[in-house]
């Protein structure tokens, strides 16, 4: 009890850096947005005709993106998430470089109304590692 008394504060740093460890995976467990691989997506696009939302930036749209996409930007997902609204019935599947600014995304479009919504994990690149097609502006 004594070291306890004498060594609080060590303790009480070592309990919340446990829980800052541990808080991604207890958070994606209570999440309403999934996550879905390459082979997931595809699932889902072929059985419930998903809606691909490609965040990226246009220069990154432009060079490459998964086919049928729809394309708005991460900083302009306030002003045009609008343009989802007639879409919200289907599942949707948010998607950037490498899946850090999907995730992040994922909240403001379970605002707008979608039910469903997943991120591609690994993101266009995942993609594009496992030898699925890409679109690209011509």
């Amino acid at each position: 009890m004594q070291f306890i008394q004498n060594n609080w504060p060590l303790i009480l740093v070592m309990i919340l850096s446990g829980g800052m460890l541990l808080w991604p995976l207890v958070g994606r467990r209570f999440s309403k947005v999934g996550e879905v691989g390459a082979l997931g997506a595809t699932q889902l696009i072929n059985r419930q005709n998903a809606v691909i939302l490609d965040l990226r930036e246009g220069k990154d749209y432009d060079g490459g993106h998964l086919p049928n996409a729809v394309h708005i930007p991460l900083s302009q997902l306030g002003s045009r998430g609008d343009e989802l609204s007639k879409l919200t019935s289907r599942p949707l599947i948010a998607y950037c470089e490498r899946g850090n600014r999907s995730r992040g995304a994922s909240s403001a479009l379970s605002k707008l109304g979608f039910a469903e919504v997943y991120t591609l994990r690994g993101g266009v690149r995942a993609w594009v590692e496992a030898g699925l097609p890409i679109a690209k502006n011509t």
